[in-house]
């Protein structure tokens, strides 16, 4: 397109210098550690995983998979006999600011994580108790969790009392996890991720297939407001 400008002023000038680079449309695809979220040296097989998502489904008696669920959860670990789970107990506090008010307001009630002490029976046996007792070996965890995340879904902008791991099993390209202000892609290749929840973060699937991840609460000190 041919076009002249009347006035070349600094707002033209910018315009046309971003032009002059070609967007990359290559890494975004990958992942890129950022200021929130890293990449750990702990690595899972990918396929027992998957494997393992597919039996727990079938013992939980979901229909296929968690593909239509905005929000899908499977409690993998529970507290000391623990036979039933409430909302707050799949969800826990986090504070948000909701409306144009920008005002930060707290959400649910507090969850204490380390009281979620044992893993689910319901799932043992499972590849998935392997991964709950290795990541003990390292870390306080909490509540774990296999979260999904429905097609052209986000949660909300929020924070969390502690931070996370994140092992995703099932994803695409167009699921994205944003921690403050920093934007990247986490692959499902047995990866583990430390992610800092504590600050405003959201994760999203933009993508047309489904995106679960198992969830690890971290029971570090938590913070309370």
């Amino acid at each position: 397109m041919s076009f002249t400008p009347e006035v070349i002023d600094s707002d033209a000038s910018m315009v046309l210098a971003a032009l002059s680079d070609s967007p990359d449309t290559e890494s975004v695809a990958e992942f890129t550690p950022g200021p929130g979220i890293s990449r750990l040296e702990l690595r899972f097989d990918i396929d027992r995983l998957r494997d393992a998502l597919a039996e727990c489904l079938d013992r939980e008696s979901y229909a296929g998979s968690m593909q239509s669920l905005g929000f899908g959860a499977l409690a993998l670990t529970r507290r000391p006999g623990q036979t039933e789970w409430t909302e707050n107990d799949l969800s826990g506090r986090y504070w948000i600011r909701g409306d144009e008010r920008y005002i930060e307001e707290p959400r649910e009630d507090l969850v204490s994580e380390a009281s979620f002490s044992e893993f689910n029976p319901a799932f043992a046996g499972t590849y998935f108790e392997e991964v709950h007792r290795e990541l003990c070996r390292r870390f306080p965890v909490g509540r774990m969790r296999v979260l999904s995340k429905a097609v052209f879904n986000t949660n909300s902008w929020h924070r969390d009392p502690e931070p996370r791991l994140h092992i995703p099993i099932m994803t695409n390209p167009g699921a994205l996890f944003v921690v403050d202000r920093y934007v990247t892609h986490l692959p499902a290749d047995g990866s583990v991720y430390f992610t800092d929840t504590r600050w405003y973060h959201t994760a999203l699937n933009g993508g047309e297939t489904e995106r679960v991840h198992i969830v690890a609460a971290l029971a570090y000190d938590q913070i309370t407001s």
